[in-house]
């Protein structure tokens, strides 16, 4: 999925709305009466990939993401 995904990305990871909701209400990227903070709208702007980069700390030229598995591994 690409960029403005947030929701329905971690929606289908987790799969239950709900649940994905009180994550991100949890996290502080959405407020308590369901609308993006500013942390969410920019973690809503980046595909999966840059938040799964964002989340390890990483680059795209320092590690590669795996699509299948959501997760980066640092490329030696």
């Amino acid at each position: 999925m690409g960029s403005g995904q947030l929701v329905n990305r971690l929606t289908a990871q987790v799969r239950d709305k709900g649940f994905a909701i009180a994550l991100l209400k949890k996290r502080g990227d959405m407020t308590a009466d369901g609308k993006l903070t500013a942390k969410g709208e920019s973690r809503n702007r980046m595909t999966a990939e840059e938040r799964a980069l964002d989340r390890a700390g990483e680059t795209s030229t320092s590690a590669t993401y795996d699509p299948k598995t959501n997760r980066v591994t640092k490329n030696t």
